[in-house]
Parts: structure tokens; sequence; C-alpha cells
């Protein structure tokens, strides 16, 4: 359940590296793991800290500091990540009655890691979970770069994890109206923590995450400015009252799964011609998933069997769609689902600065009903100077999968990596970061580590 009230283009890129090193000086106090000791996040209800020699995948790999297997898929396996960064790790839950996340035992959730590096840069990076995930699965794709720059990190589970997260909450749509509740939460617990370890408060403050985070960061863009300097969206999911768009794109994939549509039917639906081959794929490991669990936490009464009270407990029963999914119509279902929906829904009203990346080849949440309709949205809101949104040849939704198709694929990690960097220069130093484009693939040469944003052919919106 929701926390109470109480508880509370090259040049660029160049650019903002140099910006965001680390400086030499450390924190007020000195020393490896300084005011260790003195560190509280408000409103925790549990927390634990460890004084860790490196705060990076390469360090905690195997340890209880993390989690490699809910990480999996998300990045590609060659993906080289810097390491070597000492400071505190703080894990903990907030107050919360669902108990989800089994992450150390606890059997809690609201549960969150706050790393402090040594060599701090002066800033603060948080994050919410992609996807169902919990709140170590971006430490490779986020923290370990965002560490390496000097930043804080916090991360959060969104307050409920895993297939049966619709469960939680007494009303339809509140179980997702948590995740932003929590990721509220972190913040304001993170940069108070911030100023304990350090001696002042965070000087700029982020928001960035991935699929399900990448929403997050729009929603806390739009209602909790005040809270960030910018964000990065990657391929966030879009949630809108008048026609949600996974609500509307899954069904079809769906009925194509039991025979009742074509390959036209997608299409029509916005999924991308040219990605075919991946449809196999998220036929069996995430259309008839997504679908009904997300179906079951804003219209329960549609379908009250499937998933039911848990979405399975095999691979086989949680992956399995449900038959009903395929003739599902958002349009025609009750106001109360709509109003559900509507309670969690994004204006494009952003109040700070954003930059979004979507693959072209994104087969669960296609670009052209999610990024490039929100794009649209912060245009028809009059933010649209506050806005950059970079199309990502032949990216897809996870990483992961370019190691199965190397030659049809490449990783948005490093785009994203590029974008961040952009960010950063445009918050600090004004730097404008390269007009709306498509970012292209290139002939040749590194497309795991590398992504340059000037390379591609602007769009104009």
């Amino acid at each position: 359940m929701r926390p109470s009230r109480g508880v509370p283009l090259l040049a660029v890129v160049l650019a903002a590296t140099a910006l965001t090193a680390p400086s030499p000086a450390r924190a007020a106090g000195d020393g490896h793991c300084a005011r260790q000791e003195r560190v509280r996040v408000p409103g925790a209800a549990h927390q634990r800290s460890a004084c860790l020699p490196d705060l990076t995948t390469t360090g905690l790999a195997g340890t209880p500091y993390t989690d490699m297997a809910d990480q999996a898929g998300l990045t590609a396996a060659a993906t080289r990540s810097p390491s070597g960064v000492p400071g505190v790790q703080i894990d903990g839950y907030f107050p919360d009655s669902s108990r989800f996340n089994t992450t150390h035992g606890w059997r809690h959730d609201a549960q969150f890691v706050i790393r402090l590096p040594d060599r701090w840069n002066g800033g603060l990076v948080v994050t919410g979970a992609p996807g169902n995930r919990k709140q170590y699965a971006t430490d490779k794709a986020i923290s370990d770069q965002v560490l390496a720059r000097g930043y804080a990190y916090a991360a959060t589970d969104k307050g409920n994890n895993g297939v049966d997260f619709y469960r939680d909450g007494t009303r339809p749509g509140d179980a997702v109206a948590e995740w932003n509740a929590r990721t509220t939460q972190l913040t304001r617990a993170a940069q108070r923590v911030v100023a304990q370890r350090y001696g002042h408060a965070p000087r700029r403050t982020y928001v960035t995450g991935v699929s399900n985070g990448g929403y997050l960061t729009r929603w806390q863009l739009e209602n909790h400015p005040e809270l960030y300097d910018g964000g990065v969206d990657w391929e966030g999911t879009l949630w809108t009252a008048d026609g949600s768009p996974p609500l509307t794109s899954l069904p079809v994939t769906v009925a194509r799964m039991f025979g009742a549509a074509q390959d036209e039917d997608l299409y029509a639906a916005g999924f991308a011609r040219g990605s075919e081959f991946l449809w196999p794929y998220h036929e069996k490991a995430y259309w008839g998933v997504t679908q009904k669990i997300y179906r079951a936490e804003f219209d329960p009464a549609y379908d009250p069997g499937c998933p039911g009270p848990s979405a399975g407990s095999t691979t086989e029963q949680v992956l399995a769609p449900c038959v009903s999914d395929a003739s599902y119509d958002y349009a025609s279902r009750p106001d109360s689902v709509h109003r559900a929906v509507a309670r969690v829904s994004l204006t494009g009203r952003i109040g700070r600065p954003l930059i979004t990346l979507h693959g072209d080849l994104d087969a669960l949440l296609p670009k052209a009903t999610h990024s490039d309709v929100y794009a649209r949205m912060i245009d028809a809101a009059g933010r649209g100077a506050l806005h950059r949104y970079y199309t990502v040849q032949d990216g897809t939704h996870v990483d992961g999968l370019y190691d199965t198709h190397p030659d049809r694929l490449r990783p948005i990690l490093p785009c994203y990596r590029s974008a961040f960097d952009a960010l950063v220069a445009w918050v600090e130093r004004g730097v404008r970061p390269p007009a709306d484009r498509t970012v292209a693939r290139p002939a040749g040469g590194d497309v795991v580590d590398s992504c340059a944003l000037d390379a591609g052919e602007a769009v104009v919106r």
C-alpha cells in the first residue's frame, strides 16, 4: 500500500563527462565511509549500512548487496562498466503492508538501496525498478556509471513487485499509484541522507529509469518538478485515461497468439514493420503475462478467474495468456476502469528538462503508441522546449536480445549514457542537446559501448 502522508553530440558528451567527474576533494569528515554511523534514512522502518570497497556490480556480484538475477536481460553481455568506487551502501525498507519482495529474507515491500561514494560530485540520481523487478535491477544499467561519475544513487522496488503486484492495495490502480508515491518518498529521504553524509544537500538531483522506471521519471517531472533538475526516460510506459496503450495494443498481440488477429492488426496497433523476428520471443516471454497482470490491476472485474489471486506458481502458468484478453476492449469498459487509469495517467506537463530514448524495434511498448504519443503530449502542453526525443535505430525493449540478434539489433544503453551526459550539460552548463532525431546505427564499430547522439537524421516535431 502507498505510504502515509507523514512518511514522508559528441562535443556535448565530452563536456558533460568533464563536468560530472567527481572532484578529488572528499566529503566533509574525510576518509573512507566517513559519517557512516550518523546516516539515518528518514521514515525508514529498517536500514542496514555497509562500508564497501566497491559499490559497482564488479565488486558486488555474488554478495548480498546486489542481485544479478534481477538484472538478467537488461544489458548486452559485452557491456563494459566502470568499477572501483568505494563508499557506503544502505539497504532497508519503509513501512508497508505488502510482502512481495523477499530480498534479504525480509519479505517486505518498499525496499530501497542508497549508495554514497567516497568521492562525491554533489549530485544524486534516483530511479525506480523497471518492469516488475526490484531495487537492484538497474545496478549495471544505471548505478555503475553514475557512481563512477561521483553521484550518490538511490533505487526503489516501487512498493510492490513481481507478477502478483496487482494484488496490492484496495482499489484498482492502487499498486501503480504506489510506485509514484514510493519514488517521491525515496527522493526526499535520499536528499536528506546525502546531507547527513556529505554535510550539505545535493546541488543537483536527477530522476531516470527504464520502461516502468521511465514512466516514473515522466510522472515525477510532471508532478514533483521541485525535487529534480531533470531526467532521462528510457522507453517509458505511457498511461493515458482515454486510450492507455498497454491495454489497447497488448490485447491485439494476445489475439494473434490465439489465431484471432493477423500481422496487419499488430501494425495497426503500433508494432513496427521489421520487428517481426522479435515476435516469437515476445509471445513466449512478454505479451500474455504483461496484458493479464496490468488488466488485473486496473480492471479486475473483467475476468476475475484469470489471472485470479495469482498470475501462476510455475513459469508456464505465469507466462500463459488469458483467453479472455484476446477480445479485451478498453474503450468499452466501464467508467470506473478509465478512472482507475486516470489516477496514474500522464499529461505531458513536465516541469524540468527531459530526454526520452526509444528503440524503433520495441516489440513490447511500441514507440508509435508510447513515446511518439508522449512527445506530442509534451508539445501540446507547451513544454516542448524542455524535451528532447531520440529514436534509437534497431533498438528494442531489452538490450539482452542483442546477444541473440547482433546483426539486427543495437543496445540502447550506450545511447542512454550519452543522453544522461547531455542532460547534465544542458542543466548545468546550458549546452543544448542535439535536436530530436533518429540515432542511426553505424555501419561498423562498437555499438555495445558507444553511441553519438548527433549521428543521425534530425526530426522536426
